[in-house]
């Protein structure tokens, strides 16, 4: 369904349980929020539009987020985005997983220009594992795809890690390819 402001909190909930799953058990000092406004917030507030969500019983199960405009998207977040969540969390010096997070967030890498100039969309999609196994990676994907088709936009990329192995051959089932890397993950690209 088509994102709603009231589904941001679920849509951080699963940013966080498919990121780091078992994270309660394994770092109960994490601030769940973090990963979402990395990953989630941002794209949904700012591209709406672009937002698909999975709903069930339980409620948010999953998402695709994306933008048609890395570079646009990136400008904005500096301007817009980060410098509230920079003063609610200044850098840190300890060696936490909250620290590593909150550097990312003072710094966050962005995709190569070369994938950029070429394939400008990029996107982000997870689904809890109730959301698996029910072709609904795959309808998100091409349902975007479709939208960014009628848009006019060339190429759609997305950074994927290495050792995510399940993700990059589903990646590559629906025709996107390895086109760089950078130390722990792989840019795949598909034209549209």
């Amino acid at each position: 369904m088509p994102f709603h402001p009231s589904h941001l909190p679920g849509v951080y909930r699963v940013c966080m349980d498919t990121g780091e799953p078992g994270w309660q058990l394994s770092m109960p000092e994490a601030n769940p929020d973090l990963l979402g406004h990395l990953y989630a917030g941002p794209y949904a507030i700012r591209h709406p539009d672009l937002a698909t969500i999975v709903v069930d019983a339980d409620g948010v199960a999953g998402y695709i987020l994306a933008t048609s405009d890395s570079r646009g998207f990136w400008e904005w977040e500096e301007e817009d985005w980060w410098p509230a969540l920079r003063a609610q969390y200044p850098k840190r010096a300890d060696d936490s997983w909250n620290k590593r997070i909150i550097d990312l967030i003072h710094a966050q890498p962005q995709s190569p220009a070369d994938i950029v100039e070429s394939y400008p969309a990029h996107f982000h999609i997870d689904l809890l594992p109730r959301g698996q196994g029910l072709g609904l990676g795959r309808a998100l994907i091409e349902g975007l795809q479709q939208t960014l088709r009628e848009l006019g936009v060339a190429g759609l990329h997305l950074d994927v890690g290495k050792d995510n192995e399940n993700a990059i051959s589903f990646y590559r089932h629906l025709g996107f390819e390895v086109a760089a890397e950078a130390p722990e993950s792989y840019f795949m690209t598909t034209t549209l």
